[in-house]
């Protein structure tokens, strides 16, 4: 995603173009393709859908128009799913951030439960230790009412 990232899509004359594909020059395949046509020599691969079968009875001129139409067509097709890519990898990278958020509050708020039980531990004792303080207080209360009376 991240050489998808950093592909540039531009528009040459009328046809958008994706840069920094490797060894390819749109313009050099135009060139090949129209002098091909030019000299009557077809492409070579006649039996593909490229070309309609009509195409065999179109002039140079208009299989280049036809041939660039297509092209346009599929470049733009090509730029939609670079964007898309672009799209989704950026929602990605949020959704990994706010994953990463949730992870790091996760770890926080299992500190804080962790602390928190160890404290009601803690004053447990304490409630159990003074609950039992407060017994025997109350039973030498109730002994030295015994000795007033």
């Amino acid at each position: 995603s991240s050489k998808i990232r950093n592909m540039e899509v531009q528009s040459a004359d009328g046809v958008a173009v994706l840069e920094d594909c490797i060894g390819f020059s749109l313009t050099k395949t135009i060139s090949k393709v129209e002098e091909k046509l030019k000299k009557g020599v077809l492409p070579d691969c006649q039996d593909d859908d490229i070309i309609p079968r009509v195409g065999n009875e179109m002039g140079a001129e208009a299989q280049i128009r036809f041939l660039k139409a297509k092209l346009r067509v599929t470049q733009e097709d090509l730029a939609n799913v670079v964007f898309e890519c672009r799209k989704k990898d950026d929602e990605n990278q949020n959704l990994e951030t706010r994953l990463k958020d949730t992870e790091e509050e996760n770890t926080r708020l299992q500190r804080t439960i962790s602390l928190q039980q160890s404290q009601t531990e803690k004053y447990k004792m304490l409630s159990q230790e003074a609950n039992k303080k407060t017994e025997g207080l109350q039973q030498e209360v109730t002994a030295l009412e015994k000795v007033l009376q």
